[in-house]
């Protein structure tokens, strides 16, 4: 049996909203950090040399948002694990393959280049392209597959800005979410040749910064603008009828927009000005991703004009060329991890609701999650 994803309630500031989720998520916490810190642990890392990569990365993310920091050292208190595992958690790609130390940076760049990348397919349908006329936001979350024991749901009540509904792996600020003002986001994975040469700010920070965002142009900021250590696609939507997909360089954003109402993108880069000024060398480690978002455009286009929220979750559970397909049961991957589609997360923003399946190619009951009311159980 799947275990369903725990709804996780919070509000307050910062710290003490932090504190009441490591207090929640206790246990998930646990699991995550065990997960990743057995990387380290293979290198001969320990809790003195994490805190120095953490300490030389604090900076920049308190002149990102000083809140997110306050709110991570809550959410530590909480689980009653130290800061900077909780750090690690939220920003543990950058920090680690930006080491200081070049050794260090050696060591961990080696064993990194061997982890199964971050996959995912997302999917945003305008509401005129939709039988309801409401923008449909959509994604597969591909990665390791005992990540489904650490995901949570947060819902955040917020009095200093909207609401924020987000589905994360636990300690984390944010992943896949919306909030209610209506601007959704999801994230893919990217590689370029651009990775890795300078310091930015870690991307799960970026993605709770659109979600604690009123406006869509300042949300898309957040992601046009801001620095980065690597690459990453990111599509943020608005439920009055705005999406674009943001192909991010560390230095440079480029755009991916909807095709007679539709969007799609899986982990190779598309837009033509990025290709022609850039590397995609992420490829040989995600080569499904170069028929992934044609399988799901092919399916969902003969709708448009009349696509559902089970539409949707069809094109999203695509089992083509299975185990290499859209919706990924779990499989070794190019690197010899056991990875797997650990989520599918389907929205609505207009109508305030995240409907969510945990390792949907083995199941196929979804979680209805919103801003108001209790979890309920949907069968796709």
């Amino acid at each position: 049996m799947i275990e369903p994803c725990p709804l996780i309630e919070l509000s307050g500031a910062p710290y003490e909203r932090g504190r009441d989720y490591g207090r929640k998520a206790q246990a998930r916490i646990a699991k995550g950090i065990a997960h990743y810190s057995g990387q380290l642990k293979a290198l001969s890392i320990g809790p003195t040399e994490i805190k120095g990569l953490v300490n030389d990365y604090l900076p920049l993310i308190e002149g990102f948002d000083a809140g997110f920091v306050v709110e991570m050292r809550g959410i530590a208190e909480g689980a009653n694990v130290s800061f900077e595992e909780i750090a690690l958690l939220n920003a543990r790609t950058e920090i680690l393959k930006m080491a200081q130390r070049p050794d260090l940076r050696a060591r961990l760049a080696a064993s990194l280049a061997k982890d199964e990348p971050d996959g995912c397919t997302g999917v945003v349908a305008l509401p005129g392209a939709t039988r309801a006329g409401k923008l449909i936001h959509a994604q597969n979350w591909d990665w390791k597959v005992e990540c489904a024991e650490t995901a949570v749901v947060l819902r955040i009540r917020r009095d200093d800005g909207p609401d924020v509904l987000t589905f994360v792996e636990a300690g984390g600020l944010a992943r896949s979410g919306m909030n209610s003002a209506g601007i959704a986001i999801t994230a893919n994975y990217l590689e370029s040749d651009r990775d890795y040469g300078q310091v930015g700010v870690p991307l799960a920070l970026i993605r709770r910064k659109v979600l604690d965002t009123e406006h869509v142009a300042l949300a898309m900021r957040a992601v046009y603008a801001t620095p980065k250590s690597a690459s990453n696609n990111m599509i943020v939507s608005h439920k009055q009828g705005v999406a674009i997909d943001f192909e991010c360089a560390p230095d440079e954003t480029f755009q991916v927009h909807p095709e007679r109402g539709l969007l799609v993108h899986a982990n190779h880069w598309q837009s033509p000005v990025a290709l022609a000024k850039l590397k995609d060398t992420g490829i040989a480690n995600t080569p499904d991703s170069l028929y992934r978002d044609i399988r799901v455009r092919d399916l969902l286009a003969p709708q448009i004009g009349d696509i559902t929220i089970d539409n949707v979750k069809a094109a999203l559970f695509d089992d083509f060329a299975t185990p290499w397909s859209v919706c990924r049961p779990p499989r070794p991957g190019v690197a010899n991890n056991l990875s797997a589609t650990v989520a599918m997360i389907v929205m609505e923003p207009a109508s305030g609701t995240m409907d969510v399946a945990m390792l949907p190619a083995l199941n196929r009951t979804f979680q209805r999650f919103g801003f108001d009311g209790a979890v309920t159980l949907r069968a796709a």
